[in-house]
């Protein structure tokens, strides 16, 4: 028998959360297949997915990796949640990623890699704030060392090595510009069996941030990913994702699908921004390193751009571009259906957004 730790996604507005339950699973062997981890039920009344008359709402385990908090029999099972129809359940993004994927983006051969920046609270503040007042202004935080200015790397390098463990495509970190705030990195490494398509790669992010949180709580430290983390003169949190197709990544002719895809990301910015995170307006102010939440700008190695071209790349001719725009709370599974399906031109009427999501997004900016 080996313990199995389901994760899905909640129904909490603005921002879903993560939620996880174990169970005892009989496995033939030790090199399972998703198929060999059964479907559960969840009491969806309790977290915003049902009523309590109908409160039952299903879990379809879709990837897994080694629980490395346990033992190397042991899984982390990521989730889709579907209706007792089956049905995929309104909060269920992943779904939407698969159909963006099958709506034609999937031919693209579509590869997405995340940064994702995050701040480490204590007593209600970030780590390496006084208990009263403001630290010093920011600058020497970033990718720093020493007592005095590196806040929370006990808890960023844990991480990393429990995500190495589990197997996740997990590929670098760094301390940010606020004190108490890190980022890492989840994509391609350059390495054989490597597997950055977009279903993967947000699996992986998402089960990051469970053992983020995981790891965050034995240390009694709270995770948070807001956008805006700290009011005033800091900076904010982003998730920079890095997105390439086939075509961007050709040898040839590679830059100048780059440009295009560019163009379109354009046309569409207010469709990605409804879908880029709650309170962007809050991080995306033309200032801390990102671009105003109503321009739209690219630049090579301009990290003020909304679009950011890698110098390396445009000195090629072909790779990625980096979309600064997304926020820490932005869902990975939404970010890289907005942009496969803008990037590859296919049908995004699964991404549109409802009235209450053009209610949370006027409130945000507010």
């Amino acid at each position: 028998m080996s313990f199995a730790e389901y994760i899905w996604l909640d129904g909490a507005e603005p921002v879903s959360q993560l939620r996880s339950k174990m169970r005892f699973v009989e496995l033939s062997n030790n090199q399972p297949s998703v198929e060999d981890f059964p479907s559960w039920s969840f009491d969806g009344s309790s977290t915003n997915q049902a009523t309590g008359s109908e409160s039952d709402c299903l879990l379809t385990p879709v990837a897994f990796v080694r629980d490395p908090l346990r033992s190397e029999s042991d899984f982390l099972v990521m989730c889709e949640v579907f209706n007792a129809d089956g049905s995929a359940h309104e909060t269920n993004n992943r779904a939407r990623l698969r159909q963006i994927l099958a709506a034609g983006a999937e031919a693209h051969e579509p590869w997405a890699g995340f940064e994702q920046e995050y701040t480490l609270f204590r007593d209600g503040r970030p780590l390496g704030f006084p208990e009263f007042g403001y630290p010093g202004p920011q600058g020497p935080y970033y990718c720093s060392v020493g007592a005095d200015r590196s806040f929370g790397r006990t808890i960023a390098e844990d991480h990393a090595k429990h995500c190495s463990a589990a197997g996740l495509l997990y590929y670098g970190l760094n301390a940010e510009v606020m004190p108490g705030q890190w980022e890492f990195q989840m994509g391609y490494r350059g390495s054989e069996g490597d597997d950055p398509s977009l279903l993967n790669v947000s699996d992986h992010m998402w089960i990051a941030r469970w053992l983020l949180h995981r790891i965050a709580e034995e240390h009694g430290v709270r995770v948070s990913i807001d956008n805006k983390p700290m009011k005033g003169d800091w900076n904010g949190a982003g998730m920079h994702t890095n997105f390439s197709t086939n075509r961007t990544r050709a040898a040839n002719g590679g830059l100048a699908e780059i440009f295009q895809a560019v163009h379109r990301l354009e046309q569409k910015h207010d469709e990605h921004i409804a879908l880029y995170g709650y309170g962007l307006a809050e991080r995306l102010t033309g200032e801390h390193e990102t671009c105003s939440i109503s321009e739209f700008r690219s630049g090579t190695a301009d990290r003020g751009a909304s679009i950011r071209i890698p110098l390396p790349v445009e000195q090629k001719g072909s790779g990625y571009f980096e979309d600064r725009r997304p926020g820490a709370n932005s869902d990975p599974y939404l970010v890289a259906a907005r942009i496969a399906a803008t990037v590859c031109k296919v049908d995004d009427s699964v991404l549109l957004p409802s009235q209450s999501d053009n209610a949370s997004a006027s409130k945000a900016a507010a």
